[in-house]
């Protein structure tokens, strides 16, 4: 279940996946598979090879990429969420859902 973001950043997120662009969305999450974790950012871009480029080039396995047409998307969580997000300038996402605070 997402929560914390507005239809306006999903509908942004979305376009810029369709586009073809490597789009971040973060937003609270909770799945009880994965206690004590409570947000997601998905990494999307509808041109899957470039994703899975985008992974390698991260460390990520690309085999864990959700090919969900028409948004592909890499889910981070945990420690990698918070090192991806601050090596790529989106200190504001770990701001925002106070990741930084973990």
């Amino acid at each position: 279940m997402a929560f914390g973001i507005s239809r306006l950043e999903l509908n942004q997120w979305k376009q810029a996946v369709q586009r073809g662009e490597i789009a971040f969305l973060t937003h609270y999450w909770l799945d009880p598979r994965f206690p004590g974790i409570k947000t997601v950012t998905k990494v999307g871009c509808a041109d899957t090879q470039k994703l899975a480029d985008w992974c390698t080039a991260n460390g990520l396995n690309p085999a864990y990429i959700h090919h969900r047409q028409p948004f592909p998307h890499f889910d981070l969580i945990g420690p990698r969420q918070k090192e991806i997000l601050q090596r790529t300038g989106l200190g504001d996402h770990l701001e925002r859902f106070r990741l930084l605070d973990d």
